[in-house]
């Protein structure tokens, strides 16, 4: 099996080491940084699950995706950040490698709305998402650390095609140490992702907390309650499902059991906004805030979440509080 994944951040590490051990022919499309430390020192995977030590020799690392011999790739993993999704897909769309009708797309990333980007690009049904709550972080260019696991990861089709077409994707992923499946159902994982990111993310960004302490404060779970109806209202206008009936038994699993899975976890919009980079507010909060406006639904805490993370994007505050 032939794999690209383009993005070697936390995520396409991950990822791309369990698919390497499991045994698969693997390609990073990587930048300059990345590209030297992987080619020099491998690729090292800790924390949960065990560590792995990769060698540089059992896996490539190009610069573009048009480096990849065409008609010889399997699936194109995006391991980016959402906001990349127009350049990435503008780039697949054109690469040789990625016009065989048999290469799959799969979207392994956060928030909502990448699909429709890369729908514009590719026929619909070859374009397969994953949700992921396992938790990476990046260490180095070449060291990615596994820091929480709440659920296997699942991977789908919004479009209505065979999802038997990724059971090998999946069962590799699973071979190489990180639980994987195919589902039927991605979209009602996908919000349910959404809602658990809105309630999660932005606020350990801008208060500058790990998920436990969110949970431990009954000003931060009211704040926390009010995003999540939000979010499901929003949703439910949109036409969407998940899988509960409303945003109270959503809560109720979340603070029983989704939030002391990842007790530990610190928000990837934190850890962005520490390294200077833009995070992905606006496929979280902001979605929720732009799906809001079209269907007429008031979405007042997700819009403030949303600003309040682009304000310290911009003047490169780290701490309000």
């Amino acid at each position: 099996m032939n794999i690209v994944l383009v993005g070697a951040g936390a995520v396409g590490l991950g990822i791309g080491s369990c698919l390497i051990h499991a045994g698969a022919d693997v390609t990073f499309v990587a930048r300059a940084a990345t590209r030297r430390c992987l080619r020099q020192q491998g690729l090292r995977r800790s924390g949960l699950f065990g560590q792995l030590d990769i060698s540089p020799a059992r896996f490539g690392v190009v610069e573009r995706i048009d480096d990849v011999d065409a008609g010889s790739v399997d699936f194109v993993l995006v391991c980016t950040k959402s906001f990349d999704s127009p350049a990435v897909a503008r780039a697949l769309g054109s690469a040789a490698a990625c016009q065989a009708e048999s290469c799959k797309i799969v979207l392994f990333q956060n928030g909502w709305g990448n699909f429709e980007v890369f729908a514009e690009a590719f026929e619909p049904r070859r374009v397969f998402n994953a949700r992921v709550i396992t938790g990476f972080q990046r260490l180095s260019p070449g060291h990615v650390e596994v820091t929480v696991h709440a659920e296997a990861i699942k991977i789908g089709s919004l479009a209505g095609a065979d999802v038997s077409q990724v059971d090998e994707l999946a069962h590799h992923i699973s071979e190489g140490g990180i639980p994987a499946q195919v589902t039927p159902t991605i979209e009602r994982d996908l919000w349910a992702k959404m809602l658990y990111n809105c309630c999660l993310n932005p606020l350990g960004a801008v208060l500058e907390q790990k998920y436990g302490t969110l949970g431990d404060s009954e000003s931060t779970q009211a704040i926390m309650n009010e995003i999540a109806h939000e979010v499901f209202t929003v949703m439910r206008a949109a036409g969407y499902e998940t899988h509960w009936d409303s945003a109270t038994r959503f809560l109720a699993d979340f603070y029983g059991q989704m939030l002391p899975a990842t007790y530990a976890h610190e928000s990837s919009m934190l850890q962005d906004l520490a390294a200077g980079r833009r995070t992905e507010i606006d496929a979280m909060s902001g979605a929720v805030v732009e799906l809001g406006e079209r269907f007429n639904v008031p979405t007042p805490y997700n819009r403030t979440m949303r600003d309040l993370v682009r304000f310290k994007e911009d003047s490169g505050q780290q701490a309000v509080v």
